[in-house]
């Protein structure tokens, strides 16, 4: 048997996930077998409704999987309380109802709900975690600012701050670029590839910027009707994964570039 790598975060087992709705089971894909690991920039990718927000949603433990495992920290989430759960895996979901009322300071502050009192109360050390975050993402500038006088690009840093200040060592974000320009989506991009780095956190994302994630991402996760392949970029370059993930009537992808074309 393979020995599991030392500092895996996340690892699936025969995953199979979807939904079940009085005995009948929807499966959306089966046998993921998939590995991330301290440090690691991870992209999930794939055509619309092909099923990576349900594989985010059953990584984070927030649904079910129909069978087989999710461990983190090579503990299964399903044995995990929740509690515990919240000091491993922190999220950054495109719909979190965030209310903008709230200053920039206090909500990325609420990153340290695991951690405080039942008062809510922030230790010397909350704070000390908040301000590495506000400076980690480079929003100190504006922590006092409202969140509704942000522009989108800049409320996507401060959900990522909040995440970071959670202090988890896997930060798991659903299309975290959405509604931004392209300068702003690779920035955000550039900026979570920079937080592997300085943090050593893993970081799971699903984002349909293709090209942008060949460029900047450890490992792709690449989401498909009939499979599921993981590897570095430059693993899935040399099979052809990339070369069916669109019909080529319209989107080609082209090796020499790596990267997918409009065809004309």
């Amino acid at each position: 048997m393979k020995e599991k790598n030392s500092h895996s975060i996340l690892r699936t087992e025969a995953l199979s996930i979807g939904y079940k709705k009085k005995d009948q089971e929807n499966v959306i894909a089966s046998n993921i077998n998939i590995e991330v690991n301290e440090g690691e920039l991870v992209a999930v990718i794939g055509i619309n409704g092909v099923g990576k927000s349900t594989l985010l949603r059953t990584l984070s433990g927030i649904q079910q999987p129909l069978s087989g495992r999710v461990l983190v920290n090579n503990t299964e989430i399903a044995k995990i309380e929740a509690l515990a759960m919240a000091s491993l895996i922190s999220l950054v979901f495109t719909e979190q109802p965030v209310s903008k009322n709230l200053s920039v300071f206090e909500l990325v502050a609420l990153g340290r709900q695991p951690y405080t009192n039942w008062i809510g109360r922030l230790s010397k050390n909350d704070l000390r975690q908040i301000v590495k975050a506000l400076k980690v993402v480079n929003i100190e500038a504006i922590q006092e600012k409202k969140c509704y006088e942000l522009s989108d690009g800049q409320m996507q840093k401060v959900l990522i701050a909040r995440a970071i200040a959670q202090n988890t060592p896997l930060v798991i974000l659903d299309e975290p670029t959405t509604h931004l320009d392209l300068y702003h989506k690779a920035y955000v991009l550039k900026l979570l590839k920079d937080l592997t780095r300085k943090t050593k956190k893993a970081i799971v994302f699903a984002s349909h910027e293709i090209n942008l994630a060949i460029q900047l991402c450890d490992k792709i996760i690449l989401m498909q009707k009939e499979h599921i392949h993981m590897g570095t970029p430059q693993e899935l370059l040399e099979t052809g994964a990339f070369s069916n993930v669109f019909p080529e009537d319209l989107i080609i992808f082209d090796q020499a570039s790596a990267s997918f074309k409009i065809k004309t």
